[in-house]
């Protein structure tokens, strides 16, 4: 499940994109079926291995055009071809204006230098390119934080709690200008507030395992009424505020 609306990105085929942060890679992985050239960073080189062996496997299945598959580096794939980027998202290894376009999400709540991250961002995004910026929203945070200090008192864990108004502050002295913004995955809240409520480890308890089963039939079947229900109770109760900016053109 996406958080990022691709159309609203404007990402088009044979657009550069960046994936700063991109964890187990669903960003990745579905831009380039849609014929972007993809890096995908992320300070986790564990993850990043994972990320290149999906990467393999699709090229091998005909999802995405047979390509070098790069390396794991401080730089590795990072060509024509795409590739994978073991990196800090405080110095990224790319030159100036080198992306069309960039996603960071559900990363800088993670970083205690933000601002120098999302200059980073805007330093390797070509003028005129869109960035999309996704953070935990507000309230939904503020119930977990309640309810476990785990959730956010652990090594990588989460460092702040976003206002919209000053993450968007943040974004516009970086240099980019605010093209929109929504909540999304309303019906994730509760389950990380039974996760945090049971023990944000323990994912075992019933209403846990029961809750979690929702939502993968819902991603797998999809049925209208649950995704009906999910668009009206997002705009209070989406777990993921989502920002999409420009870079000012020069």
């Amino acid at each position: 499940m996406l958080t990022v609306d691709f159309d609203r990105l404007d990402l088009r085929a044979g657009h550069r994109l960046l994936d700063m942060g991109c964890g187990g890679g669903r960003h990745a992985f579905a831009a380039m079926r849609r014929g972007a050239t993809v890096v995908a960073l992320d300070y986790d080189a564990a993850e990043l291995k994972d990320v290149l062996a999906i990467r393999v496997a699709m090229a091998e299945a005909g999802e995405i055009p047979v390509t070098a598959p790069g390396g794991t580096g401080s730089a590795g794939g990072t060509g024509s071809a795409g590739g994978v980027v073991n990196g800090d998202a405080l110095r990224l290894p790319f030159p100036d204006d080198s992306f069309d376009r960039v996603i960071a999400s559900e990363v800088l709540e993670h970083i205690w230098g933000d601002e120098t991250a999302i200059a980073e961002l805007v330093r390797v995004l070509r003028p005129g390119g869109r960035m999309a910026v996704t953070v935990p929203a507000r309230f939904p945070e503020r119930v977990c934080w309640a309810l476990s200090h785990r959730y956010h008192d652990t090594p990588g864990g989460h460092v702040r709690i976003y206002r919209q108004h000053e993450l968007e502050r943040k974004l516009e002295r970086a240099g980019l200008t605010m093209k929109g913004s929504r909540h999304v995955h309303a019906l994730h809240s509760p389950y990380w507030w039974l996760r945090c409520a049971y023990g944000v480890d323990d994912t075992a308890a019933w209403p846990v395992r029961k809750y979690h089963d929702l939502l993968v039939w819902q991603i797998e079947r999809q049925p209208r009424w649950l995704a009906a229900l999910d668009e009206g109770l997002n705009p209070v109760l989406g777990k993921s505020l989502v920002l999409y900016t420009q870079k000012v053109d020069r």
